[in-house]
């Protein structure tokens, strides 16, 4: 009697779950695209830095608003390095802010950006708590790519 019950309850399980998934899942959860993009920065300049956050911004609100997702990468070498640079940053308290708002985005800092910038200036560079170091910059946009995000360069 108990395997026959089991059996029932678990067949009205399997019945309430296909119609749950036919119908999309809850919040059209199984039918939600993920779009994936990286931005690159490769130059000190607030207007281009503001152009960069300012798109990143509105492809996220774009998204969220017909229910869709973004990941996005946010990748900086050379000159760009000055956008996530802890002393120098002209707005590092937007990317602060923005990471706050869309915790999913990822700040990447060019080592070998860091590293030219601490031998010609000769001190460590720090970068903004918010962003992590790749090995190269150029090298994380081909494998981001490569992942089968879009590019995008201001």
């Amino acid at each position: 009697m108990n395997a026959t019950l089991s059996r029932s309850g678990f067949a009205g399980f399997i019945a309430a779950a296909g119609t749950l998934f036919a119908a999309g899942g809850p919040a059209g959860a199984a039918t939600a695209k993920l779009h994936r993009v990286g931005f690159h920065i490769d130059q000190n300049d607030p207007a281009v830095m503001n152009l960069v956050l300012g798109n990143f911004t509105n492809l996220m609100e774009y998204y969220a608003g017909i229910g869709e997702t973004a990941q996005v990468e946010i990748v900086a070498y050379g000159p760009g390095l000055a956008l996530l640079r802890a002393d120098t940053s002209p707005v590092k308290d937007r990317l602060t802010a923005l990471k706050l708002r869309f915790p999913t985005v990822v700040y990447s800092a060019c080592h070998n950006s860091m590293m030219g910038a601490e031998k010609a200036e000769g001190h460590p560079i720090e970068i903004i708590p918010e962003a992590r170091v790749v090995p190269a910059g150029v090298v994380r946009l081909s494998e981001l790519q490569e992942l089968g995000y879009t590019y995008i360069k201001p």
